[in-house]
């Protein structure tokens, strides 16, 4: 858990009922955009499907760390595996 001081929060001017929502977009992109967490586990602190998160990241540039692994999944997908 992270807390976050009341003042911080209050510089923030996030609307209250959206606050962590946007706060776990925020950290997912900021994360996956450095390379500490992949796509998969930055889409679920986002609480985004594949293609939201996708999308997200494209509306703000951020380019794709497309993997072998996903390369393979992608591949598997369309085959019907």
């Amino acid at each position: 858990m992270i807390t976050i001081p009341d003042d911080v929060l209050a510089a923030m001017r996030l609307p209250e009922g959206d606050r962590e929502r946007i706060l776990k977009v925020e950290l997912a992109v900021a994360l996956y955009q450095r390379g500490i967490l992949p796509l998969g586990k930055a889409r679920k602190l986002a609480g985004m499907t594949k293609w939201e998160f996708i999308e997200e990241l494209a509306g703000r540039g951020v380019e794709r760390h497309y993997s072998g692994e996903e390369l393979e999944e992608d591949l598997a997908f369309a085959e019907g595996r």
